[in-house]
């Protein structure tokens, strides 16, 4: 009993102690980042994104989130043309749920499948995603989010605001030079966005427990 006891004792020590290490760390870390971090965190606040999540793995489940991601996207295509800002996008996309519904779900009865569709506005977390020309961040955005069935397969997302996933005429820019300089010098901050998601992991973790 004694030794049950101590050992309860020791492992929560040593949680406790990889907690502090963690912060600390966490601490220097972001010393470290200074300005980029503070500018990842205001481009994750002028960010809407769009998160799909299939039902499974399958092949079936797979390609059925490709074609609910499209048709949600041609939805958003009109929608999102020109906003000015995140807020007024996050309350498009709010004021607009039950049309991005209807898009999803016809898609799915048109394929003959009975999932389940649930589309909403949340804020979640992201790990740092590499697109073809950019690179975001980890952390927490807004984001306009599609579950198909048990969602439980992998996902697909992009960027409804500022309009990246969608095709223009003018090529989609952040209001602010430092958050569109992110995007167009991705390559070169490929330390700093592993640092970054190190602390905002931690965070999520802290956060979570």
């Amino acid at each position: 009993m004694f030794l049950r006891v101590l050992n309860r004792k020791r492992a929560s020590w040593l949680a406790h102690g990889a907690l502090a290490a963690g912060l600390v760390m966490a601490v220097a870390v972001s010393g470290w980042l200074g300005p980029f971090s503070a500018s990842c965190a205001s481009l994750r606040q002028d960010t809407l994104r769009l998160h799909v999540q299939a039902n499974s793995n399958s092949e079936a489940d797979q390609a059925l989130k490709l074609l609910v991601r499209d048709a949600v996207l041609e939805t958003a295509r009109t929608l999102f043309a020109d906003l000015p800002d995140q807020r007024t996008a996050l309350e498009t996309a709010q004021a607009h749920l039950a049309d991005f519904q209807q898009a999803a779900e016809q898609v799915v009865r048109e394929q003959g499948s009975d999932q389940a569709v649930r589309v909403y506005v949340t804020n979640m977390y992201f790990p740092t995603t590499a697109y073809e020309a950019f690179t975001l961040p980890a952390g927490r955005y807004d984001a306009l989010r599609v579950e198909l069935g048990e969602h439980a397969g992998r996902n697909w997302f992009c960027v409804l605001y500022p309009a990246l996933c969608l095709s223009a005429a003018q090529p989609a820019e952040y209001p602010q030079q430092n958050q569109q300089e992110i995007l167009e010098n991705s390559q070169g901050y490929e330390v700093r966005f592993a640092a970054l998601e190190a602390v905002e992991r931690l965070e999520e973790w802290v956060h979570g427990n």
